[in-house]
C-alpha cells in the first residue's frame, strides 16, 4: 500500500456530509465492482437509502470470476440488493481495437445498460466510484459518466483516495485496503485488440498469482511473453515458488514468464518510456 491513511477534514464530519448528501435522493443504482471506492459509496448509500438503493455489477469478460465472487460475497455482507448486469463492450469494434481512450467505450456500454436498468426500476439516480483522488488523472471512463449523468458522491464530497480508505476502514468494510484491480484489459498494450479469449489467458495466468497468495500484481501480455509486475519486497517470494509459478502461467498458455524487475507499476502500459 502507498496511500497513508492521514485524513483531512476528520472521518466522522466527511461520513455525515455523505449522509446528507445521500438524502437529496430517493433512489439510486450503484455501478459497483467490488472495489473499495465502489463499496464504500454502497455502503453509505445502503445506509442511508436502505432498499431504495441496487447495487449494480458488470459482468464481462475483462472482469475476473474472483473479484465477481468477491463482490458478490461483500454486497450480501452489506444487506444491500445487487444484481450482475451482462456487458457487451466486447462487441463494440472501437472498444476491440484498444485505443488509449478504450475506456470511454467501455464505460459508455455500462452505462447504458445501467439507465436502462434505471428506467425499468424507477430509480432516479446512477452513481460510480470516482473519487478526488482521480480527478487529476486522465479517465475517458470518467468523461463517459459525466455525459451520461452518471454522479460520484466522493469526488463531489472532496473525497481522496486516503480518505476513503480510512473511512471505510472505520465503517468496517473488509476491503479498505485491497489493492486497485483495474480490469483485464489494461494489461494489454494499446492497438493489440481486445478479445474474449486473451482476456481469459489473462486472468488464468493472474488467478496463478492469486492462488500463491500474491495480492498486488498483473500480468502484461506481450505475445508470447507473460511480463509479471510485483512490488520489489515480493521479488524473493517468487522465486521462491518459481516453478509452480511458472508451470501456472505456460499452463495458461505463455510461451515466456518474465519478472519484471522495474518493479509493480498501476497503469505501466500507458508510461512514457524515459531513455537514460
Amino acid at each position: 500500500m502507498t496511500e497513508t491513511t492521514e485524513i483531512h477534514p476528520p472521518l466522522d464530519d466527511a461520513a455525515t456530509r455523505a449522509g446528507a448528501w445521500m438524502d437529496q435522493f430517493d433512489s439510486a443504482i450503484v455501478a459497483y465492482s467490488g472495489g473499495v471506492d465502489s463499496a464504500l459509496v454502497l455502503a453509505l448509500a445502503h445506509g442511508r437509502l436502505a432498499e431504495g438503493v441496487l447495487a449494480c455489477i458488470g459482468v464481462s469478460p475483462s472482469y475476473p470470476e474472483r473479484e465477481l465472487e468477491a463482490a458478490v460475497d461483500l454486497a450480501k455482507r452489506l444487506g444491500a440488493r445487487y444484481r450482475l448486469v451482462r456487458t457487451d463492450e466486447h462487441l463494440d469494434p472501437r472498444y476491440a481495437a484498444n485505443p488509449v481512450n478504450r475506456c470511454y467505450f467501455c464505460k459508455s456500454n455500462l452505462y447504458g445498460h445501467l439507465r436502462r436498468v434505471a428506467d425499468e426500476e424507477n430509480i432516479s439516480v446512477i452513481f460510480d466510484g470516482t473519487n478526488a483522488s482521480d480527478l487529476g488523472e486522465i479517465r475517458p471512463g470518467y468523461r463517459a459518466a459525466q455525459e451520461r449523468g452518471v454522479r460520484s458522491p466522493l469526488a463531489e464530497l472532496g473525497l481522496e483516495k486516503n480518505q476513503v480508505r480510512a473511512l471505510a476502514r472505520q465503517l468496517g468494510l473488509p476491503i479498505w485496503n485491497k489493492p486497485a484491480m483495474p480490469c483485464l484489459a489494461s494489461r494489454v498494450p494499446h492497438g493489440v485488440a481486445v478479445v474474449p479469449a486473451l482476456l481469459s489467458k489473462i486472468a488464468s495466468a493472474e488467478t496463478v498469482l492469486f492462488q500463491l497468495g500474491f495480492t498486488q500484481f498483473r500480468v502484461r501480455h506481450h505475445g508470447d511473453v507473460a511480463r509479471i509486475e510485483l512490488p520489489a519486497e515480493e521479488f524473493a517470494r517468487a522465486i521462491e515458488c518459481r516453478e509452480t509459478l511458472v508451470c501456472g502461467i505456460r499452463a495458461a498458455g505463455y510461451r515466456f514468464v518474465s519478472l519484471d524487475l522495474g518493479g509493480f507499476k498501476s497503469g505501466s502500459l500507458s508510461q512514457p518510456i524515459v531513455s537514460a
